[in-house]
Parts: C-alpha cells; sequence; structure tokens
C-alpha cells in the first residue's frame, strides 16, 4: 500500500501540495489527474524519494520513505518501475541495453538478463527491437521501451508519470492497453499521473482529483 499523509511541498515561495492525502490499495491502479502544475508528478517523485516533502510523508508499505538510510532506499527503490512522460531512454544505446539497465544492478546472470528482456518485450509488442536505437523508434515505440524497461524488474509498483502524453490518440490507445495488460501479468500497483482523460478512465480502478494542493474528490471509474 502507498500512503500519503497530509503531504506538503514548496519550491522557494511557490507552494505546489498543500494537504495531499491519498491512499492507493494493493492491487489498484490510481489515476491522480489535475491541472498542469498542480503537483501531479510531484506527488508522484515523492514514492521513490526524488522528494521530500517538506512536511507530512509518504509510506510504502508501512516506511516513511523520506526516513529511510541509503540502503533502505535503494531496496525500496528495486520494488517500483517508474515510466517517464518521455520514456527517457538512453540514445547511445540499444532497446536490449535501455530495458536492461536496471537489470544489471541485480545479482542476475546474462541468460537471465536477456530472458527477462526478451519477456518485457513480448509483453509490449516489441518483439524483435532489441538491437534497434532509440533514434529509430517512433515516439510511441520509445514510450513502450519505457515501460518494457520498468516491466522487466517485476516490480510490486508501477508509477506512470503522463505516459500517453504527446501521442496520437491510437498510440495512446495502445498504450493503454498495455498498461491494463501489465497489471493483469504482473499483479502490480499502479499509480498514473495523466491529463487524458480518456486514458484515465480506460485503465483506473479509482481516480483522485487534484485541486491547488490538495485532493479534492476521490472515487471509482464508475
Amino acid at each position: 500500500m502507498i500512503v500519503f499523509r497530509d503531504v506538503h511541498k514548496a519550491f522557494g515561495a511557490k507552494p505546489v501540495l498543500q494537504g495531499f492525502s491519498l491512499e492507493v490499495a494493493d492491487g489498484e491502479t490510481m489515476v491522480i489527474v489535475g491541472y498542469s502544475g498542480s503537483g501531479k508528478s510531484v506527488a508522484l517523485k515523492h514514492v521513490v524519494g526524488l522528494l521530500q516533502p517538506d512536511a507530512g510523508a509518504v509510506e510504502v508499505d508501512g516506511q516513511a520513505v523520506h526516513e529511510l538510510e541509503r540502503p533502505a532506499l535503494m531496496a525500496l527503490r528495486m520494488q517500483i518501475g517508474f515510466v517517464f512522460q518521455f520514456a527517457a531512454l538512453l540514445d547511445s544505446m540499444t532497446v536490449r541495453d535501455n530495458v536492461a539497465l536496471g537489470l544489471r544492478r541485480r545479482p542476475l546472470s546474462a541468460g537471465d538478463i536477456e530472458e527477462r528482456v526478451r519477456e518485457a518485450l513480448a509483453l509490449v509488442e516489441l518483439d524483435g527491437t532489441e538491437d534497434r536505437y532509440p533514434a529509430e523508434l517512433s515516439g510511441g515505440m520509445r514510450k513502450r521501451v519505457g515501460l518494457a524497461r520498468a516491466i522487466a524488474l517485476k516490480p510490486r509498483y508501477l508509477l506512470y508519470d503522463e505516459p500517453t502524453t504527446g501521442l496520437d490518440p491510437v498510440t495512446a490507445a495502445v498504450i493503454d492497453r498495455l498498461m491494463v495488460r501489465a497489471k493483469q501479468r504482473l499483479g502490480v500497483t499502479g499509480i498514473v499521473v495523466t491529463h487524458d482523460m480518456r486514458s484515465a478512465y480506460t485503465v483506473g480502478d479509482r481516480i483522485a482529483m487534484l485541486y491547488k494542493g490538495t485532493v479534492r474528490q476521490v472515487g471509482t471509474v464508475e
């Protein structure tokens, strides 16, 4: 379970989160919606310790993330897959090496890593692209490689930062379908930050509306 407890975060004189509270139950996909600058991505970065709250806490499995020492924080991050808004692929690396990036920090054999890369690429329908480079891929394909990299870790949690931004409606629908498939296959708990309400209704179990730094409404898709 991921719990945000009265989280406050400001950048200089600009408050962003102002008492943000939300519970994400095990196995569900929570979608956070809100206008640009409302703090959606800021909230997401607290889950992996990229940001620390000015007040309040973010807890993952009962652990306050900002209180963790570096070894415990690294162990937590090993359980979390993060899908970045613009895929965040390394242009100098092949698709294989991009997907294997996190795996090479784990005690896995070369054969196990190769198998995980193949499985992850198959799940996002990119079989046979291992030796291509990001510059050779479309925007939608790069997003799918980013998803494959997160899936390859076999995480307990998947965090998505604007996964369909910049994509045409058909490609965005493909990403949505793959996100649903990843949840079904892996049984992960997910948080999706998005502006795309069509995507929110497709992938979410519940939707939270963030406005002026707090959750104003949360409920099921229905």
